[in-house]
Order: structure tokens, then C-alpha cells, then sequence
């Protein structure tokens, strides 16, 4: 199926039309925790003009015909739409991510995700107890064990995201912290480095020392452990850079903005009045894609540097359109 979605990309790159081969969704705004430095929060507010899940279904339906073949969910709590996994379930040959928090997966929702084998959760912890408990609230990491030993129980491929702090660096990159996810059944870690949207966690992001050691850290848990790492920006350095704007993904927003990034909340087209396959001709992405060599990692994200060139791009290419129209 992978081959078959990366020959479908070909085809149409040949025709003028560039498909990445990951879409990001953020299905709903809504969640059920109040996490410190959440970007999402801090970005976005909750909306009542969220696409319907007519047009997710339908947006999924029409990544399929173009050659996408990875879909990540993200939100808010993607499980706070309640009929995800049914979207999900109808397309079995794309591979969908979803990031969740993980309190929400009771026993129905483990048995369809059990029955799915294309879903995979990756349930996101900044740590032990304290460091988890101390930006997702009091409880949080009691009630992800249970969630983790019922995902285990069920045999269910599941990952876990890994935001890294300056504070909780040593210990999410901890080799006996590691192995007792990997004891649990966990076999996929995202090693994300935190980007300081809201304005007083600077001294949240990582110390120059400590990036350092990262792909070390990387490596070094690939050789030892059954398990995939990937770690963020880094394996993006090593392939080019930021894969931002369609080189590698795109996201759309709850509301169906299509945007360079899930940091970066500037867009000039939206699926509500537009296919995807027209979307995916925006000139603010394309503008960004022809700038990829400007795009240089300071703070978590590359893009997020740029955001004031991205926002005037947003507004330009706005105009454009609406001139056009008229």
C-alpha cells in the first residue's frame, strides 16, 4: 500500500502538483486537560466552526486518492470526537497516528482500536509522576498506567510522545525510564524538543548541552532497545531540514485552515470551500517550500522562527485570492 500511495505522489508531482506524504489533522479543538504550555491552547481558541465529520471523512477519502499514506490525529484530544475511530477504521490503507492524552481510552475504545490495526495511539507523559502530574494535572499519570497496562493487555502496537524540557530532560532521556515503557509494550517514542509558543517558558527549552546529546541518546536507544525513536527536529536535520509546508506534512486545523504547521497557525486557503487537491496549490506553502534553505532551528521549531514572514505570506496570498474571486 506504501508503494502503491508513493507512485500515486509521483504521478502527480510529474503533473505539477506536490503531495506530502503525512497529513496532520487536528480533528477538534476540545480537550479534556489544561496542560502548562500547551501550544495548542495557547494558539488556538475553541471554535464552534470546526469541520463536520462529513468533511473529515471526506478529507480523509480524498488523502487516499492522492497518494497520502500517513495521517496523524491531533487536537485538542482527538477522542473528544467521538466518532474518530470509525473515520479511521473505513480507510484501511492509510496509517493513522493518533496523539492523545490518554485518559480517554476506556474499554470500548481499546476494543476498536484492537480491531483497527492501522491506529496507533501515542500517548504523550513528560516524565514520572512529578514531572507528568505537574503539567497535566494532579492524577494524570496513575490513570495513564492504566491506560498503558490495558493497551498492553490488548496487544495493541502503541508509541508515546515525549516532550523535552530543560527540567525534564534527564529524566524522559533516562535509559531505566525507557525501558519500563519498552517492558510495557511501547514501541514507538517521539523525542520531541519543546517550542516556546507562550511567552515566559523560554527557559522551558533545552540548554545547547543538552541538544548536544540527543542524537547520541537517539542512537543509543536504537541499538539497545526493540523499539522505533525518532527524535524531532533532529531526524529532521538529517534528511534537510523542517518538513514544514509540504516537503514532508501539512496540518489542518479543527477549523480547516491548511497550514505550513501544527505551530503555526497562519493559512490562506481552507477545506471547508475547497478540495484538498486545491489546497495543496497554496502560494503561501509553496513560497515557504521555495525558502526551505532560510528555515534554521533556533528554539523547537524552524518554522516558528519565521512565524511573522509566514503570518505576511498568509495575508498576501489572502489578498490574491480574494481579488481573484472578485
Amino acid at each position: 500500500m506504501q508503494n502503491k500511495a508513493a507512485k500515486t505522489r509521483q504521478k502527480l508531482e510529474g503533473e505539477g502538483l506536490h503531495v506530502p506524504p503525512v497529513l496532520v489533522i487536528s480533528v477538534t479543538s476540545k480537550c479534556n486537560l489544561h496542560c502548562e504550555g500547551c501550544y495548542h491552547q495557547a494558539l488556538r481558541s475553541k471554535s464552534d466552526a470546526e469541520m463536520s465529520d462529513e468533511r473529515i471523512e471526506k478529507l480523509v477519502d480524498e488523502a487516499k486518492e492522492l497518494g497520502i499514506s500517513f495521517i496523524v490525529l491531533a487536537g485538542g484530544e482527538p477522542l473528544m470526537r467521538a466518532n474518530i475511530l470509525d473515520i479511521s477504521k473505513k480507510t484501511p490503507e492509510i496509517m493513522f497516528m493518533m496523539f492523545t492524552n490518554g485518559l480517554l481510552l476506556n474499554d470500548q475504545v481499546l476494543e476498536q482500536i484492537a480491531a483497527n490495526k492501522n491506529i496507533v495511539p501515542l500517548l504523550s507523559l513528560e516524565g514520572y509522576q512529578i514531572d507528568t502530574d505537574g503539567r497535566r494535572g494532579t492524577g494524570v499519570y496513575n490513570q495513564l498506567l492504566k491506560s498503558i497496562s490495558k493497551l498492553e493487555n490488548k496487544g495493541v502496537f502503541w508509541g508515546t510522545s515525549l516532550t523535552m524540557t530543560r527540567t525534564n530532560f534527564e529524566e524522559v532521556t533516562d535509559e531505566a525510564f525507557i525501558k519500563q515503557l519498552v517492558d510495557s509494550g511501547c514501541k514507538l517514542f517521539m523525542l520531541v524538543e519543546y517550542t516556546p509558543v507562550i511567552a515566559g517558558t523560554e527557559d522551558w527549552v533545552l540548554t545547547e548541552e543538552q541538544k548536544s546529546k540527543v542524537i547520541a541518546i537517539r542512537n543509543k536507544f536504537r541499538k539497545k532497545f526493540p523499539a522505533m525513536f525518532i527524535a524531532l527536529p533532529w531526524d529532521e536535520d538529517e534528511i534537510g531540514g523542517c518538513l514544514s509546508a509540504g516537503r514532508g506534512f501539512i496540518h489542518v486545523s479543527a477549523e480547516g485552515n491548511v497550514e505550513p504547521c501544527p505551530f503555526i497557525a497562519y493559512s490562506d486557503t481552507n477545506l471547508k470551500n475547497m478540495p484538498l487537491k486545491e489546497a495543496l496549490q497554496s502560494k503561501m506553502l509553496k513560497t515557504i517550500r521555495e525558502n526551505h534553505a532560510e528555515l534554521k532551528e533556533i528554539q523547537g521549531c524552524a518554522l516558528w522562527e519565521k512565524r511573522e514572514w509566514v503570518q505576511s505570506l498568509a495575508k498576501t496570498s489572502s489578498n490574491i485570492l480574494t481579488k481573484n474571486e472578485k
